[in-house]
């Protein structure tokens, strides 16, 4: 199938809350991909492109060219560089955590005991605003964990003065990443609305995004992995998704380099801009058969498509050599069931036990090839947790379904209803088939 392309977007972006861009998209013969050949744009100044500035490319037919069909390039292009907004918000919270002292306050808990920060509130205003100032004339609708009961109580005044001063310290950068910022700094009140604006419950018609501002907090309250994740869903199937892994380097080694000796070094030397990119974003389209990564603006000192890469799962498929994730935390896990399957199928490397979605990141650019969770009787996976996730291994060439090999079902609200016992993914059909298997012939015995 020919070229993707979107005409209309270079003459409108302005409108829609772009600065004018380069011709970051650069159509390819049967490509999804990033430009190669334009120079890159100079920091915190976009310039004019060609007539077609926003391109999509895709191959193998997906999400555009043909009849009643549609092309997300500018849907995507948006994302991107609103998590890369999102990803700096974060890792300025994150270090104060970390210089903070334990009882200062700095975490809260919300109802269900589990941990929330000013980065989880202050993502969520940050993207609803981004979001809606990129496509004014729509109606951007949202469903995101957070809501603004905390920050609108009489005891929340100091914690939404923490909230605001982080969104405008932000958003103020925005034209560094391609992005509008407001003309004034936004108000206490403007942005619990937009906090409050993310209150759709999504289900099977019509368009929405689904936000989790800051996936893992238990992780991110640690100094350890946590993810933003954003993807948009449209009449129930996710057709784009991002991940932002701000303390998930580019590099598979770099992993092995710790993050808390590598913040005490930088701070008796600190490195030079781009030297490590201890983070990263990854990005897919549906029906591309390719997925993307690039680093964090925050590292690298500027937004340039050219620094992308694209990714692929792991071409592992003998159990021995695989390595599969699992959550860290057991309270919505059985990390005993996971280890009894793993043992079945010929599993012998240690599981990775990482927070938040950067599981999914894990298996989809080939560090790991196994993913799998089964939930305590009782608990229910939102959508939140797995959107983005989902379509960035499976167009790096993975498997992810329920444990009765169905395809996670995203059209039934904020909850993944239906449900068959767990969710697993996996680097290739073989391993998938293999973990599926053992399931149901372990189930039976199992007190899930």
């Amino acid at each position: 199938m020919g070229s993707l392309r979107l005409s209309a977007w270079s003459s409108s972006a302005a409108a829609r809350g772009f600065p004018p861009s380069p011709s970051d998209w650069r159509g390819r013969p049967s490509r999804c991909a990033p430009a190669s050949a334009a120079p890159p744009p100079s920091l915190g100044r976009l310039q004019v492109g060609t007539d077609h500035a926003w391109q999509w490319d895709c191959r193998g037919g997906g999400l555009g060219g043909g009849a009643g069909r549609r092309d997300y390039a500018k849907e995507m292009e948006a994302a991107v560089r609103v998590v890369q907004v999102a990803c700096t918000l974060c890792q300025r919270v994150q270090d104060s955590l970390l210089l903070a002292d334990a009882g200062s306050g700095s975490v809260h808990s919300k109802l269900d005991r589990s941990p929330v920060t000013v980065a989880d509130w202050g993502v969520q205003a940050t993207v609803n605003w981004l979001l809606s100032n990129c496509f004014r004339d729509e109606n951007v609708s949202i469903v995101a964990e957070e809501d603004d009961k905390t920050l609108s109580s009489s005891d929340g005044t100091a914690l939404l003065e923490s909230v605001v001063a982080a969104v405008n310290g932000c958003l103020v950068e925005a034209p560094k990443y391609g992005l509008r910022s407001p003309e004034k700094d936004l108000r206490a009140h403007d942005v619990l609305q937009a906090i409050r604006k993310c209150s759709s419950t999504g289900g099977p018609k019509g368009r929405f995004w689904v936000l989790d501002p800051v996936d893992g907090t238990l992780g991110f309250v640690r100094g350890d992995q946590y993810a933003i994740a954003l993807a948009l869903i449209e009449d129930g199937e996710v057709v784009l998704g991002v991940l932002g892994c701000p303390n998930y380097p580019m590099k598979k080694e770099w992993l092995n380099y710790h993050q808390r000796y590598y913040r005490l070094m930088s701070k008796v030397a600190p490195p030079t801009s781009g030297s490590w990119n201890k983070g990263c974003v990854m990005y897919a389209h549906k029906g591309c058969g390719q997925a993307w990564m690039q680093p964090l603006v925050h590292d690298f000192g500027m937004l340039n498509w050219h620094n992308s890469r694209e990714i692929q799962v792991s071409s592992v498929s003998d159990p021995v050599s695989a390595t599969f994730c699992e959550p860290v935390e057991k309270a919505n896990s059985s990390h005993s069931f996971t280890a009894g399957l793993a043992h079945s199928v010929g599993l012998r490397n240690r599981p990775l036990r990482v927070y938040s979605m950067v599981k999914y990141a894990a298996i989809a650019r080939g560090d790991a090839e196994i993913f799998m969770k089964f939930a305590r009787s009782g608990y229910k996976e939102k959508i939140w947790d797995h959107a983005a996730g989902v379509v960035i291994i499976q167009e790096a060439g993975g498997v992810v379904t329920d444990a009765g090999g169905r395809p996670l079902d995203f059209s039934r609200g904020v909850y993944l209803e239906g449900l068959d016992r767990g969710i697993i993914a996996c680097s290739g059909a073989l391993l998938h088939r293999r973990i599926l298997g053992a399931v149901d012939a372990s189930w039976n015995s199992s007190t899930l």
